[in-house]
């Protein structure tokens, strides 16, 4: 799938993310109704645990670059670890400075040919990374319930209908679902291109020939994803896709327990696994938000769940301390870096925008 990224969207994507982001900050400092009570709470946080909560978000960078890591080395041994590392960061970068998280893949691709890893190489890796997510919440959603988590949440629900518990359930079931056909599409490539094919024909009968074309270029992109599987599915493939596996918790680690984290240093009690729980369901419904980062989606969305533990009053601080560790550190060193690239890129005027037109 085809993706230019040019500096001019990322940038444009920073301004609608952070113009979302005040607004719907605002909303919720109208919300909590409370602003004498917003500054007590942030004077009196408990900071060693805010100081975690930075530590922990660092993850999206150290995490999620031992996982590029311990695939990349796979086949590509020259690959570097500071490479990975700045990929895996850039990556989260522009997750969330694009809608649906379209631009992470395509930005972490580019910063590792940056660092010497080989197109092709970059491309396969960081494929396998999003199949080691896939795999991750496969295995560890299931099992977290099986555990007991989330007992507590059968008594709140949303709209009477679904408990919170039966809301991750199904939205769980979705994340994996959405993952196993793209999975057999990449394990069955002729499957995918039979599919293909017949959408193109569909198309070109409906008069759609640019649409049409668009499909059949998915082609050469499927073989790709098909030798990359059959690569990390045999011999000591399977020890890089464990490693990947192992490391994407460390990597989803900002993510699952930034929430945990605040309720703490607000002094907050609640049920540690139970709001790891709730983080994740966050995480799956977010996943193909339409706004960058899911900028004013992911506020909401945060206040609603978390209102169970959260008093209303503390919602505000709550909701931008936990912005904070998602999201706010890794876009402001991003852009840091992003800028730094940009002064250097003067220097070769369309270096940037070339090297980041690539796609998966």
């Amino acid at each position: 799938m085809a993706a230019p990224l040019v500096p001019r969207l990322l940038r444009r994507g920073l301004e609608v993310f952070a113009l979302i982001s005040v607004i719907v900050f605002g909303g919720l400092l109208f919300y909590g109704n409370n602003l004498e009570l917003f500054a007590r709470a942030i004077v009196s946080l408990k900071w060693h645990w805010v100081l975690l909560g930075v530590v922990v978000a660092s993850m999206d960078w150290i995490g999620g670059g031992l996982r590029l890591y311990v695939l990349a080395k796979h086949v590509h041994p020259e690959t570097t670890l500071r490479g990975c590392i700045m990929s895996a960061g850039m990556n989260a970068w522009g997750t969330l400075l694009t809608p649906s998280q379209a631009g992470g893949g395509p930005v972490g691709i580019y910063t590792l040919k940056r660092f010497g890893t080989p197109l092709p190489v970059a491309m396969v890796v960081t494929f396998m990374s999003f199949v080691a997510t896939i795999l991750f919440f496969g295995v560890a959603g299931p099992l977290t319930i099986y555990f007991g988590a989330g007992e507590s949440l059968e008594e709140h629900g949303v709209l009477g209908v679904l408990s919170l518990r039966q809301l991750y359930w199904l939205s769980l079931g979705g994340f994996i679902t959405v993952g196993a056909i793209i999975l057999f599409l990449v394990i069955f490539p002729g499957v995918a291109r039979k599919l293909a094919h017949r959408i193109v024909r569909a198309l070109e009968r409906r008069g759609s020939a640019k649409l049409a074309n668009r499909v059949e270029a998915l082609n050469p992109g499927i073989d790709r994803a098909h030798e990359a599987i059959v690569a990390f599915f045999k011999g000591r493939g399977w020890l890089s896709l464990l490693g990947a596996v192992v490391f994407t918790g460390v990597a989803m680690s900002n993510k699952l327990l930034a929430g945990f984290i605040v309720l703490r240093a607000l002094d907050i009690p609640a049920h540690g696994v139970d709001v790891v729980v709730l983080q994740t369901l966050i995480v799956f419904l977010l996943y193909f938000a339409p706004t960058p980062g899911g900028s004013g989606i992911a506020e909401v969305l945060s206040a609603a769940v978390m209102s169970i533990y959260v008093p209303r009053e503390l919602t505000p601080v709550y909701v931008l301390l936990w912005r904070v560790m998602v999201g706010y550190l890794t876009v402001v060193v991003g852009s840091f870096v992003f800028w730094r690239w940009l002064r250097k890129a003067e220097k070769k005027p369309g270096e940037l925008e070339e090297g980041m037109e690539v796609g998966l």
